[in-house]
């Protein structure tokens, strides 16, 4: 009570300064208020299934591609490019500050040129004169950065389509790579779940080079510097490495001037191929890979192999594109917006919500939770072995995909977050039935088996690392690969650990020092999947908390003391995606400038801050309050920000639950803690 006692004193100080005394304000607004908003407004945001799912954001580029893809096929909808052209103009001037007209790949980030590319094709496509403010504004920044001719490969691949480029500005991929064996140093196994499922039907496309069903009357040639035909170095990967750069540079040369004499008979074998991969993968409404970009050249591809568009695989890959579009109504339907989702989410938010929840301890947050727990159940990929079973032939399946259903790609960490929830509803709510346990059995074996080398965990794949791959010309974006990563491993032991395997498991010893490993020098981790050293050290130190490293540990401390030193003036923490190291660099090629406060990112630093020990200290006082003060009347957080990570500096997302959830569980966990006799957390996460 002592605390609580200081608190009320320095409350009625008013003469004090917040600074001095930040802690006064949990007085004047009660956690519990703040906690009991947050959580009404996640029970009322639950389906009616039991699951949970919220908006998932990236930047320009995929509602952008969208419009490109029905005008490809003479499929014109008014409407809704009406919605989607103010989605992409209303974007561009949010964002004018920072991009001069263009558009950024994060909210405040500089303006990327193969994003703004797209974003301006589109709404030419759409109608939108280029004489118009916005469109001279955009274009005039598009030159500024170089032109058009600078755009990465994924764009310079869609403007070919079009015919604004020729097919030489687009590294060659022919679709017998589909035919090569294991052994050979390019195997599609070799590279990621995503690289996998884009690949593949795009290598038809490139070899079949189609062209629009109807003519647009659009051209971009005012977006080039140099007129395209006249362009004879188009951009390579910058991050690619010696002596792959010149060996693979060299490689697609000669193929440029000889993909036209492959055998005709080992082409027909390879599309079958490739046709066969996709069709496999189809995946039903929910698409191939489950991700966008996979989808729509899953498109393309049955165009150039002929499929008629009633046939049921175009009918499928067309409603799985579709099912991504998000309509956001207005009172004023002249206001209404229209943007194309990436992929969604729905298991990755269900788990995520069901920890915030049961943090709270509140019977009604309880019962919710359980029904999300039923409804992931019924989700568990257990009856087929996907790619992953490359690597780990004979391996069980039993994880959980990030989407409703992607069964030939669950990751572990989504699995590895479902455990963590479905294990502490069974020790707090006594919801532990047969079927509860034998989930969690097939997917902790899955998890364990799909440790790679050296004790971490990649998402997808296990020992995903060959890295030459990456300085292929087609891999300019720097990510083809999927290498196991600091918070993905982070889940994993966490889970291990909450179980109870201890440091005598041989995968909980090896995670532990894998964590320890990749710590920074400065005491934060890399955080692949979000944004980015806060993400990263909130994953590694809840997972050496649950693994039984105490706080003085020299990782702990080193881990808390970045996370002070990094705290903005204001209370709260931020990071924005620019804090990625450069492709190819180090983390000395990284901006280190972190960024303003974001509701989610606050959040994980105090979760962090409690989980190694320092719950009572002052920066977690001014977290929380700047929380607090932060919360809007619905019991929500405002956040414009990109605190998730598709690819570092290429692709990011804007979850839209994360600002909702991962606040609530920070505040609640405070609350168990301060209220309790121990400063030890007991859970994993």
């Amino acid at each position: 009570m002592s605390r609580i006692q200081d608190l009320a004193a320095a409350a009625a100080r008013p003469d004090l300064a917040l600074a001095e005394h930040p802690t006064a304000l949990l007085v004047r607004e009660p956690l519990d208020a703040a906690i009991g908003r947050a959580t009404d407004h996640l029970l009322r945001r639950q389906q009616a299934d039991g699951h949970w799912v919220f908006e998932l954001e990236a930047d320009a580029t995929i509602p952008s591609e969208y419009l490109m893809l029905k005008r490809f096929f003479g499929k014109r909808d008014p409407a809704q490019e009406a919605r989607i052209g103010r989605y992409l103009r209303r974007i561009q001037a949010q964002e004018e500050a920072t991009c001069r007209g263009g558009w950024p790949l994060f909210h405040g980030g500089p303006l990327d040129i193969s994003c703004s590319v797209k974003a301006y094709f589109a709404l030419r496509l759409i109608g939108d004169a280029p004489e118009a403010p916005h469109m001279a504004r955009a274009r005039a920044a598009i030159l500024q950065a170089g032109g058009a001719e600078k755009s990465n490969v994924f764009t310079r691949a869609t403007l070919a389509l079009f015919g604004e480029v020729p097919w030489r500005a687009v590294p060659v991929m022919p679709p017998e790579i589909c035919l090569l064996p294991r052994w050979f140093p390019f195997h599609l196994s070799k590279v990621s779940y995503w690289a996998r499922t884009v690949l593949v039907p795009l290598t038809v496309v490139m070899a079949r080079r189609p062209r629009p069903l109807v003519e647009t009357g659009v051209t971009l040639r005012e977006l080039f510097v140099t007129p395209p035909e006249q362009v004879r170095r188009w951009p390579g990967g910058a991050h690619a490495a010696e002596p792959w750069r010149t060996l693979f540079g060299a490689l697609d040369r000669v193929l440029q001037r000889t993909q036209h004499l492959f055998p005709r008979g080992a082409r027909a074998r390879a599309e079958a191929c490739a046709e066969a991969f996709v069709t496999e993968r189809l995946n039903g409404e929910d698409g191939l890979g489950a991700i966008y970009p996979a989808m729509a050249n899953a498109i393309w591809m049955y165009h150039c192999l002929g499929v008629p568009e009633d046939d049921p695989r175009v009918v499928t890959a067309w409603a799985a594109v579709d099912k991504l579009v998000m309509h956001r109504p207005a009172r004023d339907p002249a206001q209404a917006e229209t943007y194309v989702q990436p992929c969604l989410s729905p298991i990755w938010d269900t788990a995520l919500v069901s920890h915030a929840l049961l943090e709270t301890g509140e019977p009604q947050a309880e019962a919710a939770v359980s029904r999300g727990l039923a409804w992931l159940l019924d989700r568990q990929v257990t009856d087929v072995a996907g790619d992953w079973a490359e690597a780990r032939p004979g391996l069980p399946p039993g994880g959980w995909a990030f989407q409703y259903a992607n069964p030939h790609y669950p990751d572990v960490d989504d699995t590895a977050v479902v455990v963590l929830a479905l294990d502490r509803a069974a020790k707090q709510v006594g919801d532990a039935g047969p079927r509860m346990q034998r989930a969690i059995s097939l997917a902790t074996e899955w998890v364990v088996g799909m440790q790679s080398k050296g004790g971490g965990w990649g998402a997808f794949d296990a020992d995903n690392t060959h890295h030459h791959l990456n300085s292929i010309p087609f891999a300019d974006h720097g990510a083809l690969l999927d290498p196991p990563t600091a918070d993905v491993s982070g889940r994993c032991l966490a889970m291990l650990a909450q179980l109870g395997h201890g440091p005598e498991h041989p995968a909980v010893r090896q995670g532990i020092d894998y964590l320890l490993a990749e710590q920074e020098p400065d005491g934060a981790w890399y955080g692949r999947w979000g944004v980015n050293y806060v993400y990263g050290t909130w994953s590694a130190v809840t997972a050496l908390n649950a693994a039984g490293l105490p706080p003085e540990h020299p990782a702990m401390r080193k881990a808390v003391a970045w996370l002070k030193a990094h705290q903005n003036e204001d209370g709260g923490w931020g990071e924005d995606g620019f804090t990625y190291p450069r492709r190819g660099g180090t983390r000395a090629d990284a901006d280190l400038r972190m960024g303003p406060s974001t509701a989610s990112q606050t959040a994980w630093a105090l979760l962090a801050l409690m989980a190694a020990g320092a719950a009572d200290d002052v920066a977690v006082d001014r977290g929380a309050l700047w929380l607090m003060r932060n919360q809007v009347q619905d019991g929500s957080w405002p956040e414009e920000d990109y605190t998730g990570t598709g690819f570092p500096r290429v692709f990011y997302l804007r979850y839209h639950g994360y600002a909702r959830l991962f606040p609530l569980w920070a505040l609640a966990r405070l609350r168990n803690l301060r209220r309790g006799n121990s400063r030890h957390v007991p859970h994993g996460l």
